[in-house]
């Protein structure tokens, strides 16, 4: 299993999805070449059954398609549909405050904010990527100077960010500390801005102090503002998926800073998140967890989603990489196997998203304002990336 063979079959394999499956079901179904920007809300067979944009996939899958351009192929048809994402970004998706939309209709008007920053995170690298693909550097200064005005929301909150609880409750969440991680990372590939570092070292301490609770041996979605630890249901939350693209996430930072102690704290919560989202009788990796064990709140809590098996896929691959632990390529193998048998549609193009507990299909959608074309096709470029010189 950890031999070459194993390796070189799985990045022939990745790249091949990719290039013949993935990318031509959204370039074709998604594309939206009339008004620009790319539809999500699409049924098993691609046919379009909502019109409604998800600002979130304006922005990822800008972003896709120029980091495909980047690392796989060269297709002028990637980079004219992320310049489309971009320029409908761009052109609709902001508000007057500045502030960026979550669903717009298919021209563009803006239907729904959130009081989340994500739909503004995934356009700047979105920005950037195509920046780097299209070589126009007009899009990585707005990229920067859109990453600036996320940073003076998230230091405003009570007039930006609208909290979800009363004063009474004080508390923050692990999603976003992750998610500007990633942002800062991929905004550094065109432009050497101080405040990119700043916000990775803000947030990696953030995270190691706050968020990592070794009591539960757990990665928590909410804390207190001082990385209490709130005993309700809400407080216990583990979401599995979250914490392994955490994982990888400060892999990426550990090994450009070179700093060996970040990268132990990244496999350390690889190890835990893996421990407590693995099914050990169906296979997948589970939903939402309660670190005391407790029942969990959240209904879905014992689904499987298409997005933690990709990042499970993508995080065991990375681990091995780094370490060549044999246990990282038997997770790899368990996450992979199962994600490939269950996840992909066998008769029609894309794969499934929501899955019972036992890996039946729960519902057979290509796409919705949250499922769209980003993290398989991600985990698709990114393991074959991983796995080219194993």
């Amino acid at each position: 299993m950890m031999k070459t063979a194993y390796w070189q079959k799985w990045n022939a394999l990745y790249k091949e999805e990719l290039l013949t499956n993935i990318m031509p079901f959204w370039m074709k179904y998604g594309w939206d070449r009339k008004n620009g920007g790319v539809y999500t809300c699409v049924d098993r067979d691609g046919t379009l059954m909502d019109t409604t944009k998800s600002v979130w996939f304006q922005g990822r899958f800008g972003w896709m398609t120029a980091y495909a351009y980047n690392h796989v192929k060269k297709d002028k048809k990637w980079l004219a549909a992320s310049k489309s994402c971009c320029e409908f970004l761009e052109q609709h998706c902001f508000d007057t405050d500045g502030r960026a939309f979550f669903e717009v209709t298919a021209e563009g008007v803006g239907l729904r904010k959130r009081r989340y920053v994500f739909s503004e995170c995934f356009a700047a690298i979105a920005y950037a990527e195509y920046s780097l693909a299209s070589g126009d550097k007009a899009w990585g200064k707005k990229a920067v100077e859109l990453f600036k005005r996320i940073r003076k929301f998230v230091a405003n909150p009570k007039k930006w960010m609208p909290a979800k609880y009363e004063p009474t409750l004080e508390a923050q969440g692990h999603s976003l500390t992750m998610i500007l991680i990633n942002v800062a990372n991929v905004l550094k590939q065109i432009s050497d801005d101080p405040v990119l570092d700043r916000q990775i070292t803000e947030s990696v301490e953030r995270l190691v102090k706050y968020f990592i609770h070794p009591e539960f041996k757990a990665l928590l979605e909410t804390v207190g503002p001082n990385g209490e630890f709130i005993d309700t249901l809400a407080g216990r939350v583990i979401n599995p998926g979250h914490c392994i693209e955490t994982s990888w996430f400060l892999l990426d930072v550990a090994l450009a800073r070179n700093d060996e102690a970040l990268k132990e704290i990244a496999l350390k919560i690889l190890d835990w998140s893996w421990d407590w989202g693995w099914d050990s009788t169906y296979g997948g990796i589970i939903s939402f967890k309660d670190c005391r064990n407790l029942p969990p709140q959240c209904y879905e809590q014992d689904m499987k989603f298409w997005w933690p098996q990709c990042e499970t896929v993508i995080a065991t691959a990375y681990a091995y990489k780094v370490t060549g632990d044999k246990k990282y390529a038997k997770m790899h193998k368990l996450a992979n196997d199962w994600m490939w048998k269950h996840l992909k549609d066998k008769e029609c193009p894309e794969w499934y998203g929501y899955l019972h507990r036992d890996g039946t299909v729960a519902q057979p959608a290509k796409g919705n304002i949250f499922k769209g074309p980003f993290h398989i096709p991600r985990m698709l470029v990114k393991c074959w990336e991983l796995t080219k010189d194993m």
